[in-house]
């Protein structure tokens, strides 16, 4: 599993920001550190996502000593390194019966999380 290195900014009167610097749009905010962090896992997450979706290898992970070098950094107050998720292997075509109402739901949930029926039933298998 690969580690990727967050950059935390604060400036006064705003929310803590994080971004991944091997990881260019990858980026969360909160007000505090504490709620920071499960915010920046859950962006990572999804930019990996998006990433192998699109068809696009993963960059490897720059080592810590070389991003605090960068100038395009010297304004980060805090560094986290954040574990990658584990990717996802092949998709797999599946064959289910549901209740007509309980598929329903589903699909009315996934439409309003702009979500295919595949991607709903594969996050919430994630989530339980």
């Amino acid at each position: 599993m690969a580690e990727y290195i967050a950059l935390v900014h604060k400036e006064p009167g705003t929310s803590f920001g994080a971004s991944f610097p091997d990881l260019p749009g990858c980026i969360s905010a909160a007000k505090t550190l504490e709620e920071l962090r499960p915010m920046i896992e859950e962006s990572l997450g999804l930019h990996i996502e998006g990433l192998l979706e699109d068809g696009e290898a993963l960059p490897e992970p720059s080592a810590l000593d070389v991003i605090v070098k960068s100038k395009d950094y010297k304004d980060a107050v805090a560094v986290m390194v954040v574990k990658a998720p584990e990717t996802p292997g092949a998709t797999v075509r599946v064959n289910i019966t549901l209740p007509e109402k309980t598929l329903a739901q589903i699909d009315r949930k996934a439409a309003q999380k702009g979500m295919s029926r595949s991607s709903f039933l594969a996050k919430a298998a994630e989530r339980w």
